[in-house]
């Protein structure tokens, strides 16, 4: 029997890397640091200190390490957040636009 994972349109990556969330939302635009575990063509999951409202805006900037793989900035959209612990939360988005 295939499990959930299996029925993806899409392979994840597992990056567990760290990166930026500018989180454009209705009060401001702020930015915070996170550890993003894995990414796939449309979309990724990464882990923060604070819970981020389903719905919410975000562009998420991942720094390369080698000159010969471009950074990866992406707008995307809050799709999933779930408390993992009292202090951190696993937020999934979807990729509306790759810059």
């Amino acid at each position: 029997m295939l499990g959930y994972d299996d029925k993806r349109n899409f392979f994840r990556m597992m990056v567990n890397s760290g990166c930026e969330l500018t989180i454009n939302d209705e009060q401001s635009s702020r930015t915070i640091s996170a550890v993003c575990h894995d990414i796939s063509a449309t979309g990724m999951s990464f882990e923060v200190d604070e819970p981020i409202e389903l719905g919410t805006k975000v562009q998420v900037s991942i720094e390369s390490t080698s000159s010969q793989i471009p950074s990866l900035i992406a707008d995307s959209k809050v799709v999933r957040c779930e408390e993992q612990t009292q202090d951190s939360f696993v937020v999934g988005v979807e990729i509306v636009e790759m810059k």
